[in-house]
């Protein structure tokens, strides 16, 4: 047992059996040590290219003025956050596959799960906001301006941070607040709130209630906004005369969606799976596809089926070629 103790942790664990932790050990994928430099070059490659993608994402939509409308000033704000849902996770992992005793303070795990959830919570939201923004840009094209005006923008994404950040410092300040005692060992790749409660000594029944009422209300409310949304702009685009815009409208909407679905589907597998359906290896799995897969395919699934990102890029890189020839 690898626990460090205060002296007033001592007693503690005299008179009741507990002790105060200061440090955690990530056991990550270390009972499979024949693959772990492989999955360190494989994460290293996508956590460059994730970081790559979405810099890229933000830098062509900050400096091309006529990509400053609600559509991609959501984009903007979505790889912002998939930018750091991804580095709160990837950095630690990749030290937990090159370390043999992987070990992050009390103060470190607090951290990490806290900007796990602020970058998740938060992404919930800003979905059910751009599913909105499409809403009324395909349904209603002529008060779409006014709708969504910059005002309303502002208050969408404002509302999606505040959200993000009252419901990670509620729920990771109650989580830490449990005394953990025995072991030290998190079976996980990270300090996701499941992992870490399986180490507390106290009863939480009260937190789980909490917790699974808020998860659900928190991926189920923005959800149904966005199928909502949906089944009306479909029926929107069925209704169009033309076949160019009814293939237009669907392009638009299919980078939306197939975020959304890989996004709120790895979500569901995360924080809503029976905690006896699955074994830890599974579960490892199934969090890295939430925090490897859903970053990495943002900005590729944006860009490759977005002709206005792609000319974009294409008059800045142009745009860049003239400079240094000059």
């Amino acid at each position: 047992m690898r626990i460090r103790k205060t002296q007033g942790s001592t007693r503690a664990m005299r008179g009741g059996n507990h002790s105060s932790v200061t440090e955690f050990i990530l056991l990550g994928f270390s009972n499979y040590p024949e693959l772990q430099r492989q999955m360190f070059g494989a994460f290293l490659v996508i956590y460059l290219v994730t970081l790559m993608g979405n810099a890229i994402i933000m830098s062509v939509i900050f400096l091309d003025q006529s990509l400053h409308i609600p559509m991609y000033l959501f984009l903007q704000n979505l790889s912002a956050v998939e930018t750091g849902f991804s580095t709160a996770v990837m950095p630690e992992m990749l030290v937990v596959l090159t370390s043999t005793k992987a070990t992050i303070s009390f103060g470190g795990c607090f951290a990490q799960m806290y900007f796990i959830l602020l970058f998740g919570g938060t992404e919930c939201f800003l979905l059910g906001a751009m599913a909105y923004d499409r809403f009324a840009a395909i349904c209603y094209p002529l008060s779409y301006p006014v709708i969504m005006n910059k005002g309303v923008f502002t208050k969408l994404v404002m509302c999606s941070w505040l959200s993000g950040t009252m419901m990670t410092s509620l729920q990771t300040t109650w989580v830490f607040s449990f005394p953990f005692c025995g072991s030290n060992e998190i079976n996980h790749i990270s300090c996701e709130t499941p992992a870490v409660l399986e180490l507390a000594c106290a009863d939480i029944f009260f937190f789980e209630i909490y917790a699974f009422t808020g998860t659900i209300l928190i991926i189920l409310t923005p959800f149904l906004l966005i199928l909502l949304s949906y089944i009306r702009i479909l029926f929107a685009i069925l209704k169009m005369p033309s076949s160019t815009g009814r293939q237009k409208a669907f392009s638009t909407c299919a980078s939306h969606l197939t975020s959304v679905t890989l996004f709120y589907g790895t979500a569901c597998m995360t924080y809503l799976q029976p905690k006896s359906k699955y074994s830890p290896d599974t579960k490892k799995l199934m969090s890295l596809a939430y925090s490897l897969l859903t970053p990495l395919l943002n900005p590729l699934i944006y860009s490759l089926r977005n002709k206005e990102m792609k000319r974009a890029v294409v008059k800045l890189w142009e745009r860049k070629v003239v400079f240094n020839t000059t």
